[in-house]
């Protein structure tokens, strides 16, 4: 006998139909599955079969032949155990067939039969309605996750024997409630704050900047000085997520089998620090099965790289195209796949291998020939692509020890609110959210200056030796700043302290 099941399969972060087709003749007892399953599919014969078996129902002895169809796509993983299973139960008559039709099933099964959770069910319910799925069956711990995908009706359930009950009418189940984003993201709170952080006006001021715009950053200054707390901070006074930006960021980290299922969703932008002995692999994506990376990991937020040089060159090397694109290909020799990967990049570093080069506190004990080759494990190019380089010296005992109240990330992040209001009006019908994103045209259109600044800038070009792209990041960063003071024009005071951010070049460099 012949049974069709729906179910669905990943091909990054959208999902496919996969029809499987179950076939039961009479004959030398076989298994076999067709379609380019791999490893994890293949030996889903052991997890459905004591599945099967311990749930109280009977296995088939005869030739079974399943095809997965389309079959000349590749399916990776065991998404596909449930509907496997259902269409063996099916095959041989011990559920109702007419109650599968339209039904979509999404699991992997233990041997006692239950359903364990599945990676990657978010793009996957997203991928199904959009094909106009309208009734799906996943596993219980997924609950979370699916009540955040409106206008579908979701089950949720527990064992296969729940499955084989709810289709034959025998037993009813409550379908998964929607959840309100806008609720879950009341109920978060954050365990930083920048009214913790003593001292580093000119740091915080410099993150303000970048969280209103965009922009990446590198932090120059000794160990001690406050560099990881500021980084750490920074989500705090980052502009909300969207649904549609939350819903992008979870199913990236549902299908990396790293979101909360808990709350089901991404409630804060991402922060994401990789220790610095982290592969290239491990940064960009990729893998047997080209899973996304830590700058996919952190797109719509903060991707922090905590002491910079001590990464591997060429792994740093490879956010070039990323931090300009906003986005990241793993290609493999069966698959190219592309990651989306906006991300904020914040850096910080030491002056030199003691740390001390250039501090006000404490003297440097390496010699030149240390120091050069220490600052220039980072290359100009990447350099280059940094808009704010700043210099964070180490606090003084009064600074620590003051009764002086810090600002608080609710107070910075007010401002940061109205500075992306300010760029969400300007670029109206564009895909373009921030600063940081604008082309060359849009710099030309937004970005212009009198005679008084122009002039300016040119002596800074000049003097400073910037690139042709250090210049149009300059002209972003000062259309940040006036946006910051609400200013529709770029005045020269704001020009002059987006110049003084790319100082550090001729200090250290």
């Amino acid at each position: 006998m012949l049974s069709i099941i729906n179910s669905f399969a990943l091909d990054g972060l959208k999902g496919y139909r996969v029809k499987v087709e179950v076939d039961i003749n009479k004959g030398l007892p076989s298994y076999d599955v067709v379609g380019l399953a791999d490893t994890a599919i293949k030996e889903s014969k052991q997890r459905v079969r004591s599945a099967i078996k311990n749930s109280g129902y009977q296995f088939s002895v005869d030739k079974i032949t399943i095809n997965l169809a389309p079959a000349d796509t590749k399916k990776e993983g065991s998404l596909l155990d449930l509907a496997i299973a259902i269409g063996l139960l099916s095959a041989t008559g011990q559920i109702e067939t007419e109650n599968i039709k339209d039904i979509v099933f999404i699991g992997e099964l233990s041997l006692d039969g239950s359903i364990r959770k599945a990676n990657g069910v978010l793009p996957i319910l997203i991928s199904a309605r959009k094909s106009g799925i309208k009734k799906i069956i996943i596993p219980k711990e997924n609950a979370k996750e699916a009540s955040f995908t409106p206008n579908m009706e979701i089950y949720a359930l527990e064992k296969l024997g729940d499955v084989v009950d709810f289709l034959n009418g025998e037993q009813h189940f409550e379908k998964v409630t929607t959840s309100s984003y806008e609720q879950a993201k009341r109920q978060f709170v954050s365990e930083s704050d920048f009214s913790w952080v003593k001292g580093q006006s000119s740091a915080k001021r410099a993150l303000e900047i970048a969280a209103a715009g965009g922009h990446n950053v590198l932090m120059l200054g000794p160990p001690g000085s406050g560099k990881t707390m500021l980084a750490k901070c920074l989500p705090t006074i980052l502009p909300d997520m969207t649904f549609e930006e939350a819903l992008e960021v979870t199913k990236i980290h549902s299908i990396a089998g790293c979101l909360d299922e808990k709350t089901g969703i991404v409630l804060e932008r991402p922060f994401r620090a990789p220790h610095h002995t982290a592969t290239t692999v491990a940064l960009t994506g990729g893998g047997g099965k080209a899973k996304p990376g830590e700058i996919s990991l952190a797109h719509n937020g903060v991707l922090f790289l905590d002491e910079i040089p001590e990464y591997n060159r060429h792994s740093i090397e490879t956010l070039r195209q990323p931090l300009e694109d906003g986005t990241v290909v793993v290609a493999r020799n069966l698959r190219s796949i592309e990651y989306p990967a906006s991300f904020m990049l914040i850096a910080s570093m030491n002056p030199c291998p003691c740390g001390n080069y250039g501090s006000k506190l404490k003297e440097c004990k390496c010699s030149p020939a240390q120091i050069h080759k220490y600052l220039n494990k980072l290359s100009g190019p990447l350099m280059d692509r940094i808009d704010l380089h700043v210099e964070v010296d180490a606090v003084s005992f009064q600074e620590i020890s003051g009764d002086i109240n810090e600002e608080s990330s609710e107070s910075i992040k007010s401002r940061v609110d109205s500075a992306r209001k300010i760029q969400l009006l300007r670029f109206d019908d564009k895909k373009t959210f921030s600063n940081s994103k604008m082309t060359s045209a849009m710099c030309k259109k937004y970005c212009t200056l009198d005679v008084e600044t122009t002039k300016l800038l040119e002596t800074a070009f000049v003097s400073l030796k910037l690139s042709a792209r250090a210049h149009n990041r300059i002209l972003k960063v000062a259309r940040t700043i006036a946006d910051l003071e609400g200013s529709e024009k770029i005045n020269s005071e704001h020009l002059l302290e987006a110049i003084s951010y790319r100082s550090l070049d001729n200090k250290y460099w």
